[in-house]
């Protein structure tokens, strides 16, 4: 079924193929393991295996023969290319007398001189040069080996264990003792099957994460050299558990940290696509396979839902783990067995549960035995709910859209991945450029294109930006440079073909025509694939869309290890979601045959969760020949990644690329589609601006979005038309726009400011509970004059981003309130505020809650409220200011003729803070004041009382949680009944 090459180009294949038993022969003929460990150590050095592919060939506890069939099997796999470097290698390794009668091809010296000086060019990390020079070094090192270790234990880099396990090849049980740390409920030394194992597990389990896998496995990063931490939060429940700034460690993402139901064994970890939730993962598995993190779990089993869905046998609990994990060599009922007797030391990992083509509700059959076979999903369903294997922990990663209500019911956490920070942006692309000069160049040019670094939080889109770094800098600024989603990926479709034309010429300005054939066929196999829920293809399906191997070489379609590796043909996936979506999208703006009802159907996703039959409609009308190749397993399309292809299908639809395509697509074919886009926003919106509920009487009349609305609003911004934005806005007649919890970054806030500027009237905007950061809020400042009221409550911003917010601010009169509860701001933004407050003679209300603003910081920002004559509302609950601070503040606002409202809840006020607080009562028109759970006793209380007396206009104190006895209170309440407690 696979893809067959050109018959002048099957040279070393067949000679592989064909030599099979005298190779093996050659290599297996002395008993020495040392000819198959210098074969793998050339393949390995010349960028032919991965170390993965090493460590899978070469398993000690396996024979030699068998070692050697499958290098042999793997080989062949690869290709001719792999096949002819292959003999190559054996003609290197085998002495002449072994040689005799073998046929070796056309491979020669220069070829190999060729090939290694390429493999040194592309490497320069000393993790690279260790295996591009790899069979050198073992030659030098040979006869050294005891001094190497002396140096290497010298410096720190190895512990004595290490030392043993290189020079010792038997352990000896003290040794194994040693090697293996032994934890309550652990395995004993005795149960060596168990340990044994463990060992053969942790092989396994480092192989597989020793190298990014994501994006394709970018050829040979290593996880350790690119690995970048990205922002986790408690999702909404958990947040009183996790610290202020919202941060959380990887391991927080297994601890007890935000437990919320300690019934329950499963742990969600969601985020958008591209987020970095598999690369979490992978470190995850890395760290516990060298040892150094989650040492509560003595066994680590992991799974792909990709390849789970791939998996049409009926299997039990057994079998998923042996089959899919790791095959124990021992006794495989012992080891089965302490599973089940020890399910709290056991951790399952399961990555993208949005990509199973089966969702989960609570009619799934329940299955808790678990040496009894079921279908995949049901397993997993009851391995996530609990009725199969109670205790074991199990982490699941997901995008948010795909887990509902029925398996949230049985979560332990959730855990949201949102991205890098702008400090990881700036370490992951140092990360990625070992050269400082190509680094420093590709961050100055991030941050002059501030809309290009909002997307960059977003992991993949900053390794595309890395990867495609010199097309990036050859843009310059202004109208060329990247601003949407769209043009990334523009610029990594340009980038692969540019690196594919450069074998043979330059490429012109037609060159998605030049590419357009290739372009058609991996189109046709991503729509056929996001229609079925499809994510691995086998080559038959490939062959089915004209797919052929020039098309692959091109690099968007790589091979599925996971699936490639256990059966006997070829599978490949594209190197990320994102990227078949793109291609499914570029399918559907190229294809001139396509159905007109296609970009419809595709913007309406209340179809598509109604009508189960949707995938046929909107994709096989499209697809004329591909009726029957949708599979009946799957009953719907999943809604995000049409949403993700209908977002590309609006941007590739923009007037800025019409002369990028006019070659590949009739002007009025692009004209009509881009009208049917524009449509299809137009009544999107319509439709939510309907869904507006009258407003109660004495209210404002306001708009709760959905994250549909967002989507629109991305697209919108995607077609970068101004007059599109205007007519969307100039029906939306609301005077505030609530977007919480709305998973907005700081993407989503280029959109929304690029689309909400053009709003009529003024609007309270509601941004609480997102991700929008210091990045975002500068992507926001251009609706900001349209904005009398910004709520941006729990959002990780600091200082610098408020800094950037006020400096606009004071430039927007309608610009009159802000909250920021729950950030990242200290001191340093006071002095801002004071300077708005001084310079905004009409600003309303400034809430600071829960955020490190000291005494220091009371301080400053009394420098401003002592010449404001407008402010309301003073919020700054939850901080650290202090008797000292509270006395700032009050002799501040003692004259004020306007607030209304106060608040110093938890902020350690005492007696000398309460006191200060006497005069402002006493003249002002002040009506709420809250000092719940400060330190004031009853001489405090006794200074409020007495101001009281002398104004009516107060109608609460609160004063709950503050140093008083029962009594005291009791007392306080009779006397002052406007005293809450």
């Amino acid at each position: 079924t696979d893809i067959k090459l050109n018959a002048g180009v099957t040279v070393a294949f067949d000679l592989v193929l064909r030599q099979r038993a005298e190779l093996l022969r050659a290599l297996c003929c002395g008993g020495s393991s040392e000819g198959l460990e210098s074969v793998l150590d050339l393949l390995l050095s010349w960028g032919m295996l991965f170390w993965e592919d090493y460590q899978n060939v070469l398993v000690p506890c396996r024979g030699l023969c068998a070692n050697t069939r499958v290098l042999l099997d793997l080989v062949y796999t690869k290709g001719d290319e792999t096949c002819r470097l292959l003999l190559a290698a054996f003609k290197q390794v085998l002495p002449e007398a072994q040689r005799a009668g073998l046929s070796f091809g056309n491979c020669c010296t220069a070829d190999l001189e060729n090939i290694r000086d390429d493999t040194k060019e592309l490497h320069g990390t000393a993790i690279q040069t260790l295996q591009t020079d790899r069979p050198d070094l073992v030659r030098r090192l040979r006869d050294h080996i005891e001094g190497a270790l002396e140096v290497l234990l010298h410096t720190g880099s190895f512990t004595p264990s290490d030392c043993d396990e290189v020079q010792l090849p038997v352990y000896t049980p003290s040794q194994q003792v040693t090697n293996h740390t032994l934890r309550p409920d652990h395995p004993s030394p005795s149960n060596q099957e168990c340990l044994s194992y463990q060992k053969k597990l942790r092989s396994t389990v480092s192989a597989q994460s020793h190298f990014l896998r994501t994006y394709g496995g970018t050829s040979s990063l290593s996880l350790e050299d690119i690995y970048t931490e990205g922002q986790l939060e408690l999702a909404q429940g958990g947040s009183e558990a996790q610290p202020q700034t919202g941060a959380l460690g990887l391991e927080d993402v297994v601890g007890l940290v935000g437990t919320l139901n300690q019934e329950a064994d499963t742990v969600l970890v969601s985020g958008d696509a591209g987020s970095g939730k598999s690369t979490l993962l992978q470190r995850l598995h890395l760290l516990w396979a060298r040892g150094v993190a989650l040492h509560d779990f003595f066994l680590l089993f992991s799974f792909s839902c990709r390849r789970l869905s791939s998996e049409q046998r009926e299997l039990s609990l057994r079998e998923l783990l042996f089959l899919h994990c790791c095959w124990p060599d021992g006794d495989q009922d012992r080891i089965f067995q302490f599973i089940l007797d020890h399910p709290h030391l056991i951790l399952f990992t399961f990555d993208g549960l949005d990509e199973l083509m089966q969702s989960f509700s609570d009619s799934e059959q329940r299955h808790c035995c678990p040496t009894q076979c079921a279908p995949v999903p049901t397993l997993l369903f009851n391995l996530l709910q609990g009725s199969l294997m109670k205790g074991v922990r199990k982490v699941v990663t997901s995008r948010p859209e795909a887990v509902g209500p029925t398996l949230k019911r049985y979560l332990r956490k959730e855990v949201l991945l949102k991205g890098f920070s702008p400090g990881g942006i700036d370490c992951f692309v140092r990360k990625y450029h070992r050269d400082p000069t190509v680094a420093t160049r590709v961050l100055e040019c991030l941050r002059s294109n501030t809309a290009l670094l909002g997307l960059c939080h977003i992991p993949v889109f900053c390794w595309i930006v890395s990867k495609c770094y010199k097309e990036l800098l050859g843009c310059g600024e202004g109208e060329g440079s990247p601003k949407t989603i769209t043009d990334v990926y523009l610029m990594i479709l340009q980038h692969f073909f540019q690196r594919r034309a450069s074998q043979r010429n330059t490429m012109g300005i037609g060159w998605v025509q030049e590419h357009q054939d290739t372009a058609l066929h991996l189109g046709q196999l991503a729509m056929e694939g996001l229609g079925a829920s499809c994510y691995i293809f086998t080559g038959t399906e490939l062959q089915k869309c004209g797919v052929t191997e020039e098309d692959i070489c091109m690099g968007f379609l790589i091979r599925s290890k996971d699936l490639s590796s256990s059966t006997n043909c070829k599978h490949y996936e594209f190197l990320h979601i994102t990227m078949q979506c793109f291609f499914a999208a570029l399918y559907i703006v190229l294809n001139n045959n396509s159905d007109r009802s296609t970009i419809p159907k595709l913007f309406q996703p209340q179809n598509r969760q109604q009508q189960p039959g949707f995938h046929r409609a909107c994709l096989g009308h499209c697809l004329t020949q591909q009726e029957g190749a949708l599979k009946e397993a799957n009953k719907a399309a999943e809604t995000p990644n049409l949403q993700i292809t209908a977002t590309f299908v609006s941007g590739l639809l923009a007037q800025r690329h019409r002369s990028l395509l006019l070659l590949s697509c009739p002007g009025p074919t692009l004209d009509r589609k881009s009208k049917q886009v524009v449509t299809c926003l137009s009544k999107g919106m319509q439709k939510h601006f309907k869904s507006i509920p009258r407003p109660v009487e004495g209210e404002k009349k306001s708009m709760h979005a959905m994250p549909g609305f967002v989507w629109l609003i991305k697209c919108i911004h995607e077609m970068q038309d101004s007059r599109i934005a205007r007519d969307a806005m100039a029906k939306l007649e609301v005077e505030h726009l609530k977007l919480t919890y709305c998973n907005i970054g700081p993407g989503e806030c280029t959109a929304l400011a690029y689309v909400l500027q053009h709003l009529r009237n003024p609007v309270g905007l509601q941004l609480d509970y997102n991700y929008v950061g210091d990045v975002g809020v500068e992507q926001l400042l251009p609706c900001l004059h349209v904005c009398h009221s910004v709520y941006l409550r729990h959002n990780n911003i600091s200082d610098e981003g408020i800094r950037k917010l006020i400096e606009k601010g004071i430039q927007c009169e309608r610009f009159q309130k802000i909250a920021l509860f729950n950030n990242k701001l200290t001191d340093a933004c006071t002095e801002c505020f004071a300077h708005l407050l001084k310079m905004k003679q009409n600003f309303l209300s400034l809430r600071l809650g829960n955020n490190n603003i000291t005494a220091a910081g009371a301080g400053q920002l009394a420098e401003g409220l002592r010449f404001n004559r407008s402010l309301q509302f003073l919020g700054l609950w939850g901080n650290k200011i202090g008797d000292k601070g509270a006395e700032a503040i009050a002799n501040a606002l003692k004259d004020s003729q306007t607030l209304v409202w106060l608040s110093l809840v938890d902020n350690g006020v005492g007696n000398a803070g309460a006191c200060a607080l006497a005069p402002l009562i006493k003249n002002s028109t002040l009506e709420e004041l809250w000092l719940t759970k400060n330190c004031i006793t009853r001489t405090g209380v006794e200074c409020l009382i007495l101001a009281l007396e002398s104004n009516t206009s107060v109608k609460a104190v609160w004063l709950k949680g503050n140093e008083l006895s029962p009594e005291e209170v009791e007392e306080m309440t009779q006397r002052e009944p406007r005293f809450t407690f």
